[in-house]
């Protein structure tokens, strides 16, 4: 009995430390000022819109963070989409082809679980601890989780299988991927499949 007791302890332990431990939380480094809200709307995807302008303002407290980061064009933002208020584990983009639903991680919703979102943006300048941005698709008022540069050694990678698959399941965008380079994209310079 008295090892009956022992154990249920430990487990009842173990469990209420494992249950604590599930637990994140992050804090906001700066916050997203672009002319994008509600009303406005926002592109699917940076870099959709090149021109749209944004300014990401840095807490001070992170400026020293942001020393050589200049050296970069682009970089990645990480974001908490704020304004989300649910998810659903099945949904339809908004550009999708298909009347089907797909799995939340099958697409680029903000409707996640952890509404987290990655964009790709340009980096026109640094003043400060303010990162003035091009082709941004953030609301105004987005916290920024954290930043990143754009490596291209490492983050882009050739996949007939994710270019069929964008374009299968109407995730692609004709202004951003037009039809012209799908060959050079899945297939290389030369045709061949890579």
């Amino acid at each position: 009995m008295k090892n009956y007791l022992l154990a249920s302890l430990l487990f009842v332990v173990l469990f209420a430390c494992q249950s604590k431990s599930n637990k994140i939380n992050y804090q906001a480094i700066g916050i997203i000022e672009s002319p994008f809200n509600w009303s406005t709307g926002a592109p699917r995807q940076a870099l959709l819109m090149p021109e749209s302008k944004a300014v990401l303002v840095l807490d001070s407290s992170y400026s020293k963070g942001l020393d050589w980061l200049d050296e970069f064009e682009y970089i990645w933002l990480l974001s908490h989409f704020n304004e989300v208020e649910s998810w659903d584990l099945h949904l339809s983009p908004p550009a999708s082809n298909h009347l089907h639903e797909f799995g939340v991680f099958a697409t680029r919703s903000p409707r996640r679980p952890n509404p987290i979102g990655l964009s790709l943006v340009k980096l026109d300048s640094i003043i400060g601890n303010r990162l003035y941005l091009s082709g941004i698709d953030l609301f105004d008022q987005t916290p920024i989780l954290d930043i990143k540069p754009y490596l291209p050694s490492v983050d882009y990678v050739r996949s007939a299988k994710n270019s069929f698959a964008e374009i299968e399941l109407g995730h692609h965008d004709e202004d951003f991927l037009p039809d012209s380079t799908l060959p050079w994209y899945i297939h290389g310079k030369d045709g061949e499949e890579k």
